[in-house]
């Protein structure tokens, strides 16, 4: 998003933590750090969620303040604050600056109105199955194997839930909501909320070489924690038939169990296809992992991380089994990639839904009794998509939405029309102070 920003003369900086911030490269996009409290480790130095959450509140609205004031003694004062939607405090800082506050939601505006729909009081929380199906404006019938992780499941995710309901309570005090997707891919739901959330559309926040090719070099989107093998991939893809390989990976924060590991390997096995797999620590998580690759021999390659577009634009790629993360189920859908889906926790269940009923991109995965997704149902969706009845039908539906990405993305598309229209009004004045006329 910044460097979308900067490709349409503003100057952005991205405000990232001590322990992130060496992992950030993007050109003409400035880097500043703030502090989470937590400056050698991050998250994982935290003791508890929770400790991680409050500690990032307050040191990071400290920081941040520290920041804003800085610049202010420069030729280039913030009048805008960006912020993630699961730092709700940003918005605080902007107040007390007299600045422009935008929320970036980075989960599907579907996703998000649950939420909101919970705050309005027009959906009952916690959720009672006797009350399933969902029926809202703008979205499907869902029942509660749809509904998002922190919905269904909301005991065990209480710090994060109570992160994402207060920006919800406050989402009207947000000069602008901007939503990492664009308006013909949701487009139901963008109708039933005009005039509800000063929201825009402003998506696919994909790096624009694989879009719109209005950012020239832009392809990556700057960031990593982890060693991409990007050649050994691109090496290993040439070598393959067009459309004959299922790319594999569930992932950066997705926790597979050792089990369900198992059952995804020996239906990839069984599927007999080609197949590329990002996975961390492999070789703990299968039982004989050196036997595995043996048994499979060229016909499939173990990665520990890859550059996930550059795997999912090869010619060779013919599906993605994905765990339905949205950043992934955006770029499989930008790239027109059919999908398998396997959703694990947080959203990724309502986008495995979406998927396969609304956009029939491909299919979502079902868990047995176990509560695993079993090795035969992971070599079926794979065979269907590649090549069941159904399998061109998904193969054309994903090119759709593949144009449809790039015109959105385009110099005139809907979200290039929003992003042009938020520039004009930075441009304008140079700020305000929130709430006033």
């Amino acid at each position: 998003f910044a460097k979308r920003l900067a490709s349409k003369g503003l100057r952005a900086t991205l405000a990232t933590t001590h322990y992130t911030i060496g992992s950030i490269k993007a050109e003409r996009v400035h880097v500043e750090p703030i502090s989470d409290g937590f400056d050698e480790g991050g998250y994982k130095q935290a003791p508890s969620t929770q400790a991680y959450v409050d500690s990032f509140k307050r040191v990071g609205s400290r920081t941040l303040s520290e920041l804003i004031t800085k610049f202010s003694e420069t030729e280039y004062p913030v009048n805008c604050i960006v912020y993630d939607s699961l730092l709700p405090w940003a918005l605080d800082v902007a107040k007390n600056f007299g600045i422009y506050a935008a929320v970036l939601l980075t989960n599907s505006a579907s996703v998000c109105s649950l939420y909101w729909y919970i705050n309005q009081g027009r959906l009952t929380f916690p959720l009672c199955p006797d009350a399933l199906p969902i029926v809202l404006p703008g979205l499907p019938l869902l029942e509660f194997s749809d509904l998002p992780g922190f919905l269904a499941d909301a005991e065990s995710q209480s710090p994060y839930l109570a992160l994402i309901m207060e920006k919800f309570s406050r989402l009207e005090e947000n000069d602008w909501v901007f939503c990492n997707s664009f308006e013909e891919l949701e487009a139901e739901l963008v109708k039933a909320l005009f005039g509800v959330w000063p929201l825009l559309m402003v998506g696919p926040l994909v790096p624009s070489a694989y879009v719109d090719r209005q950012i020239d070099g832009d392809t990556s989107y700057g960031g990593s924690l982890w060693n991409a093998t990007s050649d050994q991939c691109s090496r290993w893809l040439d070598k393959r038939p067009l459309g004959s390989v299922i790319y594999v990976s569930f992932g950066s924060m997705g926790n597979i169990s050792a089990d369900q590991v198992e059952e995804i390997a020996f239906g990839l096995k069984a599927s007999d296809k080609h197949f590329i797999w990002v996975l961390k620590d492999f070789e703990h998580k299968l039982k004989s992992p050196i036997e595995f690759l043996d048994s499979i021999q060229q016909r499939g390659l173990v990665v520990e991380w890859c550059n996930q577009l550059e795997v999912l634009a090869h010619p060779a790629v013919g599906c993605f089994m994905t765990h339905c993360g949205w950043n992934s189920t955006l770029e499989g859908l930008s790239l027109g990639v059919p999908m398998v889906g396997v959703p694990l926790w947080s959203d990724q269940p309502t986008n495995a839904k979406f998927l396969e009923e609304k956009w029939r991109v491909g299919l979502r995965a079902r868990k047995g009794e176990r509560g695993m997704v079993t090795r035969e149902e992971v070599e079926m969706c794979v065979r269907e998509v590649v090549e069941g009845e159904r399998s061109e039908e998904f193969k054309k539906n994903a090119l759709d939405w593949k144009d449809k990405a790039k015109r959105a993305a385009s110099k005139g598309g809907s979200s290039d029309k929003n992003l042009d229209d938020f520039v004009a009004k930075i441009r304008e004045g140079g700020g305000r102070r929130l709430g006033e006329p």
